[in-house]
């Protein structure tokens, strides 16, 4: 028995249920964290606008209707203190619970954005990237102008809101809707290819401007959040919401409260039930559930918080059911008069795949089955703008000039070379050895003398990160048009871009380069809405290459079988894979502490700083709060004299949403708490700390999605059944290297994840929005 048997009563992988290797588990219980993360907005007990520290990653624990009733299991998740149903005002929804904490999985907001660097004498990264964001998003927002509202602003229910209502009717029956929905959007422009001969023609080109100086988010003035706060306060809401209420409302936000108390949804965690609470304080017993106020702001909010869970749009039935959850008397005559007054964006999508006309088709019009969706502005340009400009990337280059990379294409990566070499845009698939074929283009394509930047989701050798790019602090500079001055970029984690993210990103690829989106499309999928890499893959409108290397060792053959629903017993003879039975979540915490801190140290000569330990959830008797706690004790304790941390801290920093970035805490001072991340220095505001850095020695999957380490150990409690599934239990063991762990009390319910839970399907308009472009451009003549 070696070392890390005596320690942790580990059962190597590759034993058999004859020799006790079968994992065995404490009694399924509780729920784990599946639906969100913790909620943004102060708590407020049971307070009319009370937020709840949802603890869970953004996994669908409710029915598959995005919008489907549902309420929290976990304890510690998404309580709604007030009541627990639609009949008493309680809220329905784990579909749309939950705002965005500290956790890379959230895509809410968390706490204030408007905070500043304190004393810090320049810019920090997370200001400089909303700055950043803030800029690409109104570009996009631009679009606008340029297209007829699908749906023009109106009073009662006429007009065009009648027209809806009979275009839904006519779809939930089975009958060809009325031609009332936008029309496919027109073909972009196919720029013409551009040799290197004719740039060397060209004039010299301007040197480029300098990058933009980010502007720092300013908080609301005083005078706003008082008005607010007098106004939550007469209607019994708690008056710390009165920041984060200016700041979500604007101008003119204490006038907004007092004429639509409904409005207080806009704030990051605040509920339905919460909010009617508020409205019944400030209107009287008049505000009931029939309140045209009311639906309006409830269709609003089931959007936002079905896009927290990677949906950009919803079915028109779907909406239906949630609002009719919450009580509203007539929920299609409330979604027609919010499409009519312009809140929300109407769609008609194909359900099938547009095909090629024939020589009947002009003779009748064939009927079609459609879907209609509803969704926010906000994500329907994005999402159209993303369309726009991948469409434009694959009309860019015809094939010439592909017989110069030949002798490139040679070795790992050869076919993702030669499909580069003749296409503007291209998809790659493959696990973690893949990427050494998208880093074999690089390295071909500066041999060609182009202008070569690798992103990725995550920090990278050779490879900048995304959000570093777009946010201008790393990667190539901006040319006068605000693209980035290269001639291709390579994307690794593709499916980690959510629309917003990736229609920036493309956005920013100038007229006559190459982008490739490279990826495994089996791990966990974005943290924002939208499914970006999977979307590209189902339209198929440009080259595919899969990757044929496979991940080597005992480690890459399990999480290849996970990959196609097979949880496999490997033989590890150098003990990589390791399964040690708990009986409950004490025993859990126990374990995973003496492995990080003694067994996986002493037996692979791993230091502690190279274990990361991976759990389902925020939340529960073995959650990463629990665990850190744990292995604080026992790493670095201390008093935790700054918001519970101390020098030497493991952290992880969430400067936006969907991002978490490894660190560590070197001080503290007025200016806020000091971190080194990866050599870089970062200051986070003191009134940001709680809401934006946790302790980082256990993360969720979600935040461990793009990262590798030496060693995994991966903890699976008894009431973490509900969070998992294939693509969950993927994701988390592939982030080992070397060693992985797994402290292992869910029984039968592993294998069960991985052949039966697939990942929660997301409803977005990207793949048809392709389908249409790239038939649009079929049908245009020569």
């Amino acid at each position: 028995m070696t070392p890390a048997d005596e320690d942790a009563g580990e059962e190597p992988a590759g034993s058999g249920p004859a020799d006790g290797g079968e994992p065995q588990a404490a009694a399924d219980g509780g729920a784990a964290d599946a639906a969100g993360s913790e909620a943004g907005g102060p708590s407020a007990g049971n307070g009319p606008a009370g937020g709840a520290d949802s603890g869970r990653e953004p996994r669908d624990a409710a029915a598959d209707n995005p919008a489907a009733p549902a309420h929290p299991a976990d304890g510690e998740a998404g309580e709604d203190p007030a009541g627990s149903g639609p009949a008493d005002g309680g809220d329905p929804q784990d579909a749309v619970g939950g705002g965005g904490g500290p956790d890379a999985s959230a895509s809410g907001g968390a706490g204030t954005e408007g905070g500043t660097a304190g004393g810090a004498a320049q810019l920090s990264e997370a200001e400089a990237e909303l700055a950043a964001q803030r800029y690409e998003r109104e570009r996009i927002a631009r679009r606008k102008t340029e297209r007829e509202a699908p749906v023009e602003a109106g009073g009662k229910l006429s007009g065009k809101a009648a027209d809806l209502l009979a275009a839904v009717r006519a779809v939930e029956s089975g009958k060809s809707a009325p031609a009332y929905f936008d029309d496919a959007p027109a073909v972009p422009r196919r720029p013409a290819p551009e040799t290197h001969d004719a740039r060397a023609a060209e004039p010299a080109p301007q040197p480029p401007r300098p990058r933009p100086e980010a502007v720092a988010p300013s908080a609301p003035p005083a005078e706003r959040v008082e008005a607010v706060r007098a106004v939550l306060v007469r209607g019994g809401a708690p008056a710390e919401l009165a920041a984060p209420a200016a700041a979500a409302l604007g101008e003119e936000a204490a006038e907004q409260l007092t004429e639509d108390p409904w409005r207080l949804l806009a704030v990051a965690g605040v509920r339905p039930n919460q909010a009617d609470g508020f409205a019944r304080a400030l209107l009287g017993p008049g505000a009931g559930p029939a309140d045209e106020r009311r639906a309006a702001a409830l269709v609003g909010w089931l959007l936002e918080q079905a896009a927290l869970k990677g949906h950009t749009a919803l079915e028109a039935p779907a909406l239906e059911s949630a609002l009719a959850g919450y009580g509203v008397p007539v929920p299609a005559e409330a979604l027609g008069q919010a499409i009519a007054e312009g809140l929300v964006l109407v769609f008609h999508e194909p359900v099938a795949e547009p095909a090629a006309r024939t020589s009947q088709d002009s003779d009748a019009e064939t009927e079609q089955p459609v879907r209609v969706l509803v969704g926010l502005e906000g994500h329907a340009l994005a999402e159209e703008s993303l369309a726009d400009g991948l469409a434009r990337l694959t009309g860019t280059f015809t094939g010439e000039g592909t017989a110069a990379w030949e002798p490139s294409a040679a070795g790992a990566g050869a076919e993702l070379v030669r499909a580069a070499a003749a296409h503007g845009l291209v998809v790659h698939t493959g696990g973690e050895a893949a990427r050494a074929e998208p880093l074999a283009l690089a390295a071909a394509a500066r041999e060609h003398g182009l202008r070569t930047c690798l992103a990725a989701h995550a920090p990278a050798p050779g490879a900048v990160t995304v959000a570093g790019l777009l946010a201008g602090t790393e990667g190539p500079e901006r040319d006068a048009d605000g693209r980035f001055a290269l001639d291709l970029l390579v994307v690794l984690d593709a499916p980690q871009l959510d629309v917003e993210t990736a229609a920036a990103l493309v956005e920013s690829v100038p007229d006559g380069a190459r982008l490739v989106l490279s990826g495994d499309p089996a791990v966990l999928g974005s943290a924002g809405p939208g499914r970006v890499f999977a979307d590209l893959l189902a339209a198929r409108v440009c080259p595919q290459v899969a990757s044929r290397i496979p991940d080597p060792g005992p480690i890459g053959e399990l999480v290849s079988g996970i990959g196609i629903g097979e949880l496999n017993q490997v033989d590890a003879p150098g003990r990589e894979v390791v399964i040690v039975p708990v009986r409950d979540a004490g025993e859990a915490v126990h374990r995973t502490v003496q492995l990080v801190a003694e067994s996986v140290p002493r037996a692979f000569g791993i230091a502690a700083d190279g274990v990361q330990v991976i759990t389902p959830g925020h939340g529960g008797s073995a959650g990463t709060r629990a665990l850190n706690a744990a292995l604080k004790e026992r790493l670095n304790p201390g008093p935790g004299r700054f918001r519970g941390f101390d020098p030497g801290d493991r952290v992880v920093h969430v400067p936006s949403p969907g991002r978490a970035v490894p660190a560590r805490v070197v001080s503290a001072d007025a200016a806020g708490l000091h971190l080194d991340a990866a050599g870089s220095r970062v200051v986070v505001p003191k009134e940001l700390v709680e809401s934006r850095v946790r302790h980082g020695w256990a993360v969720t999957a979600h935040q461990a999605v793009g990262a590798r380490w030496p060693a995994v150990v991966v903890v699976l409690p008894g009431d973490a059944v509900p969070a998992l599934s294939r693509d969950w239990v993927y994701t988390a063991f592939g982030r080992a290297e070397r060693h992985l762990s797994v402290v292992h009390g869910v029984d039968q319910a592993l294998p069960h994840a991985v052949a039966e839970v697939l990942p929660k399907p997301r409803t977005t308009r990207l793949a048809g929005l392709l389908r249409g472009l790239a038939a649009a451009a079929q049908e245009r003549p020569e």
